[in-house]
């Protein structure tokens, strides 16, 4: 595995029961990038992402087989540390889900709960954080304002805030936009290219005009297989397989 390359997916399957969600898929995502997940409701894509930090082991009957490396190592390991994989390797939902608490405390209940920072450590550690998703000229004077009054996109901002706080270098993004409107949703895109200067973004979502615009690698999947994978130009434009090109111009699915 090359420096470049932060997640890499070997041989992986995975199934719900009987069912088999993940065929074989084997991708490599670089560092620093934003990767967008693209394909037909039910082909694996949500799944694949929740796999990335085995927020899947919370679903019964879920058996994996192959194996995820995360910085070159194994995410499965008999005595990997969940805590910290989540920590390093954070979610991002499709719809916000702030804490029922204030601004502040949200970014500061898990440093508290998680690290020995002093109080003006904390606070200097949300400050940085706002900052980065570009809510702290916003908020710094609202810090004691209940996070659920704030718009759905501030909420969103906020959640990504949460996650840079703890130190995460991997945000897993499941339609991050699905519940805001046009104009949030441009915002939330231009913060994505800010932040994969410092992160690693993987996305999923349906909207492929949205994949076009942000991503830099796309990979696209169809019934639990990876079906091609590449820059997300050319994925767009030149793709090697007639299953993309007919997903991608929209004859199928």
């Amino acid at each position: 595995m090359t420096n470049d390359i932060v997640i890499d997916v070997r041989d992986y399957n995975l199934y719900y029961g009987d069912f088999h969600a993940l065929l074989d898929v084997n991708l490599s995502i670089k560092k620093k990038s934003v990767t967008a997940i693209i394909g037909p409701s039910g082909c694996g894509k949500s799944t694949l992402l929740r796999g990335l930090n085995r927020m899947n082991d919370l679903i019964d009957q879920v058996r994996v087989t192959g194996e995820i490396f995360i910085e070159g190592k194994p995410i499965y390991a008999e005595k990997r540390d969940l805590v910290e994989l989540r920590k390093k390797v954070g979610m991002v939902f499709q719809r916000p889900n702030p804490f029922p608490l204030s601004v502040y405390e949200n970014v500061a209940f898990g440093l508290r709960l998680h690290s020995h920072l002093s109080k003006e450590e904390v606070a200097q550690k949300v400050e940085e954080s706002l900052k980065a998703v570009a809510l702290w000229k916003e908020l710094k004077d609202k810090l004691k304002a209940p996070a659920l009054r704030l718009s759905g996109e501030q909420q969103q901002r906020l959640c990504i805030a949460r996650l840079a706080a703890m130190s995460a270098d991997i945000f897993l993004m499941d339609e991050p936009c699905s519940a805001l409107d046009p104009v949030a949703t441009q915002h939330i895109e231009e913060l994505i290219r800010v932040l994969k200067e410092d992160y690693t973004i993987v996305i999923v979502t349906h909207n492929m005009a949205q994949a076009a615009r942000v991503s830099d690698e796309t990979a696209y999947f169809y019934l639990g297989k990876l079906i091609e994978m590449g820059p997300t130009d050319q994925i767009f434009t030149r793709p090697a397989r007639k299953e993309t090109e007919d997903y991608i111009t929209g004859r199928f699915g």
